[in-house]
């Protein structure tokens, strides 16, 4: 659903361009929030996180698939970043590939990049985790249930961005096609590819939390197991061969604290290393934009096949990436056409990647370091002396 430019005429453009600017400056106020925190909590693990989600959805969404007869479909996915990073960061997230997808691969118009944004991004960030967490209110809290709430989430996000668009093109469309025609013709095809979205995104979930479930940002409150205290037979003194119970120290009486030098170390037992998860996902990710990306669906997507039949397109206009090096997901002068789409797609994710966890590690050591510039304003020096 990538926006070309001339769909959308300036001034519309140009107001989508204010919307996605503001809602990038909220989203990176938002993720302060989603990746904050101190050593071993859970924003140190969502920063990495994120950037490898940012990878994630570039690299699938060159898998292309079939949803009818000439038409494909992709993962938008802005229902999986929600899911796994929060809102905030999946916003960023979303808005990373989108950025790099028309800089560097000539795919989504530049001066459509705010149109873009606000569509891919943000309108399907907010449908999808709204849904998600109102089905996890209502719903018992078991894993099936969070697998199955982002099936749902994703699947109604999709369609949620074409009716989006639609309006977006009433309000500023560069032709002259009814309105109707425009809205059946894009939800309907976009339900197809939901469907599509909402097996990708369930599937990956659903892997996240049969290993992590602390990785799922949106569930977290749900999949924590609630602490269960279980009385142990010689706490029983009346219970044969129970140990008396130590005296208890005298309300006044502080506790011992535990030496400094075994917090580490117990801190350390709990922490779960997030290698392994993030190796794994990095070497799908690489297998699914440098390999699979060659049996992807050539048809058009449904936004492309709408455009075409019935007019939309007319003012398109040229790309002002088509010259660069990797217009079109190819490196320029491979002849070999696996190999060409392939090593696009690596340098692709390796670009998304090191972009987008350069970003949430820089708010992530901005958010740590805020307390400390605070703490230090506040230090006054000694009282002065009175005369």
């Amino acid at each position: 659903m990538h926006v070309p430019d001339g769909f959308i005429d300036a001034p519309v453009s140009a107001g989508t361009g204010v919307v996605a600017a503001a809602a990038l400056a909220v989203s990176l106020r938002g993720a302060r929030r989603e990746l904050g925190g101190g050593p071993g909590g859970a924003g140190e693990r969502t920063a990495p996180l994120a950037g490898l989600v940012a990878a994630f959805i570039f690299a699938v969404q060159m898998l292309n698939f079939p949803v009818a007869a000439g038409t494909s479909g992709h993962l938008l996915g802005g229902a999986l970043a929600a899911i796994l990073v929060g809102p905030y960061t999946g916003v960023l997230c979303v808005s990373v590939v989108l950025l790099l997808q028309g800089v560097l691969f000539a795919d989504g118009g530049l001066t459509a990049l705010g149109t873009n944004i606000t569509d891919m991004g943000v309108v399907t960030v907010l449908v999808a985790y709204a849904v998600f967490r109102g089905l996890l209110r209502v719903l018992p809290r078991r894993r099936s249930v969070v697998t199955g709430a982002s099936f749902v989430a994703a699947l109604v996000s999709v369609p949620a961005a074409a009716v989006a668009f639609t309006a977006l093109y009433a309000l500023g469309g560069t032709t002259d096609v009814s309105l109707g025609k425009v809205f059946g013709a894009m939800v309907g095809v976009h339900v197809l590819i939901g469907i599509g979205e909402a097996v990708i995104t369930a599937a990956t979930v659903g892997a996240v939390v049969a290993v992590r479930p602390d990785l799922v940002h949106g569930a977290r409150d749900r999949l924590a197991a609630p602490l269960e205290l279980r009385p142990s037979p010689l706490s029983d003194p009346a219970a044969p061969g129970a140990e008396p119970r130590p005296t208890a120290a005298p309300a006044d009486t502080a506790p011992t604290a535990a030496p400094a030098d075994t917090a580490p170390a117990a801190a350390a037992g709990r922490r779960r290393s997030l290698r392994p998860l993030w190796i794994a996902g990095l070497a799908v990710t690489l297998a699914c934009a440098g390999g699979l990306s060659f049996y992807a669906s050539s048809d058009p997507d449904g936004l492309e096949k709408v455009a075409a039949d019935n007019g939309i397109d007319k003012q398109a206009e040229d790309h002002a990436a088509e010259d660069s090096p990797l217009a079109d997901y190819g490196v320029e002068d491979i002849a070999d056409a696996r190999l060409s789409g392939g090593l696009a797609g690596v340098i692709g994710v390796g670009a998304t990647l090191v972009v987008g966890s350069g970003v949430f590690l820089a708010v992530r050591r901005r958010n740590s370091a805020a307390p400390v510039d605070a703490g230090a304003s506040t230090v006054s020096g000694p009282p002065a002396t009175e005369r």
